[in-house]
C-alpha cells in the first residue's frame, strides 16, 4: 500500500520533494543555512509559523537525516545540519537567485514583514566599517502599529543585537522611513542614497554611520543578483 503522503515514485527528484517540499521546510533549511541553530531563533526567522509546526517539521528532517541535535555547554538543544542538510547549500541558494532574478519585484514587496526584515538586517550586518564603540542604531516605521513601530540594532565588540524595546543606550543613529523602502533597499532593488534623495528614508544622527550605512547595513545575500524579465 502506497503512503498517501507519498508520490509513489522511484524518481530521485520525486523522493526528494517527499522531503524538502512541505510547507515551510525550505524556509527552516534557509534559516539553517544562515546559521541559525536555536529552536528561538528559528521562531524569529518564520514568524508566521506556529511553534508545534515547527517542531514537527524539525523531527522529520532529523528523521531524514537532513539534521543532528546536541546539547551545548549550557545544556541547551542545538540543531545542526548534517553532511546530507549542508549538501541543500546550493539548491536552497539558487532557489534564492532564481527568485531575485525572476519573481517581479512589486509581487516581492507585497509580502512586508518587520520582524523578518529586522532579524535578516541583524544576522547579515557588517559591523567593520563601524566605529570601535558600541553603536545604537533605531529604526521606526511610522505606518506600522506602535508595538512594530520602533526597532534598535546594538552593535559592540562585533556582536548585533535586536531588541523591540528600548535597550536605553544613546541612540546613534536614527531611520525614519516607510517598511517598504527599506526593504527594497535591503533588497539591492534601490539604494539608501536613492532612498533618502527620494524623501522616503531619513537618517538623523551621526554622520558617520549615515554615509556608510549602505556598507554596514548586510544586504540581502541575494541583493547583487541582476533582476531580469519573465
Amino acid at each position: 500500500m502506497v503512503d498517501p503522503g507519498s508520490y509513489g515514485q522511484f524518481c530521485p527528484v520525486a523522493m526528494a520533494s517527499e522531503i524538502l517540499c512541505s510547507r515551510w521546510t525550505i524556509l527552516i533549511l534557509r534559516e539553517f543555512l544562515c546559521g541559525t541553530t536555536r529552536f528561538n531563533d528559528l521562531r524569529r526567522g518564520v514568524p508566521r509559523m506556529s511553534p508545534a509546526l515547527l517542531s514537527k517539521r524539525l523531527k522529520e528532517l532529523e528523521r531524514a537525516g537532513v539534521l543532528a541535535t546536541e546539547r551545548n555547554h549550557k545544556g541547551v538543544l542545538e540543531y545542526r545540519l548534517s553532511e546530507a542538510g549542508e549538501d541543500l547549500r546550493p539548491i536552497i541558494m539558487g532557489m534564492g537567485f532564481w527568485g531575485q532574478r525572476w519573481v517581479e519585484s512589486q509581487l516581492s514587496l507585497k509580502n512586508l514583514d518587520p520582524s523578518l526584515l529586522m532579524w535578516d538586517m541583524r544576522r547579515h550586518l557588517d559591523p567593520k566599517p563601524l566605529p570601535p564603540r558600541r553603536c545604537t542604531v533605531q529604526f521606526q516605521y511610522p505606518e506600522l502599529p506602535e508595538p512594530r513601530r520602533s526597532w534598535w540594532l546594538v552593535i559592540d565588540g562585533g556582536a548585533v543585537d535586536l531588541c523591540n524595546f528600548d535597550p536605553g543606550f544613546e541612540v546613534d543613529l536614527l531611520v525614519t522611513g516607510s517598511l517598504r523602502s527599506l526593504t527594497a533597499a535591503w533588497m539591492g532593488l534601490t539604494t539608501i542614497g536613492r532612498e533618502v534623495e527620494a524623501g522616503r528614508l531619513e537618517l538623523l544622527g551621526d554622520l558617520g554611520l549615515a554615509r556608510s550605512m549602505q556598507q554596514w547595513l548586510g544586504l540581502s545575500p541575494f541583493a547583487g543578483e541582476p533582476r531580469r524579465v519573465a
